[in-house]
């Protein structure tokens, strides 16, 4: 867990540099619900709709593009690893509890809108990835102060799980490897 920490910190003070108002977690959010929602891994069109969202449409400096393009393509390895590797781009966990829960609903919230971007049609989806969207919106909702005591830790690594095996349910259901592309027959429109 520790390079995702160092990854959320190095992320977090390369976007507060370059006065771009969202959090790591918002964007890995993002990268893991355009993925969950069928985006191609390979596909590289995801800068402009991540500027427009997070960025008032302005492109980013060749740092910022450097570190998205490191973070998408980790996310993409992770997903694709069959032993359920996806670590979530949060603060430590000796972070404040409600830093921490903050960053999840950041997460949350991004990985709706990137899913959103890809799958405008859920009736092809299992009832397994609808009632996961469902929860996700509840979770996205949830802004109360947690209490930092056990309870709400353990409350707290129980969503973290639930949202970081949901991601992966949603990119195997829906998600395209390139295998997968290069299967697929090509339609002409």
């Amino acid at each position: 867990m520790n390079t995702s920490t160092n990854l959320f910190d190095t992320l977090t003070a390369l976007l507060e540099r370059n006065n771009i108002l969202t959090s790591p977690a918002e964007v890995q959010g993002m990268f893991c619900g355009m993925l969950g929602g069928g985006m191609p891994l390979e596909c590289q069109d995801w800068l402009e709709p991540l500027a427009d969202f997070i960025h008032q449409g302005e492109s980013f400096s060749k740092e910022v593009d450097e570190a998205f393009k490191s973070l998408f393509d980790t996310t993409c390895q992770q997903l694709v690893e069959s032993d359920f590797a996806l670590v979530l781009c949060l603060p430590e966990d000796s972070s404040p509890i409600n830093e921490r829960g903050q960053a999840l609903l950041s997460w949350v919230q991004g990985f709706m809108l990137g899913f959103g971007l890809h799958q405008d049609d859920l009736t092809g989806c299992s009832a397994d990835v609808k009632e996961a969207l469902e929860d996700f919106a509840e979770i996205a909702r949830m802004d109360d102060e947690m209490n930092e005591d056990e309870e709400s830790e353990q409350a707290l690594f129980e969503v973290m799980e639930y949202v970081r095996v949901t991601a992966m349910l949603c990119f195997n259901e829906l998600g395209k490897s390139p295998e997968q592309q290069q299967s697929e027959p090509k339609t002409v429109h």
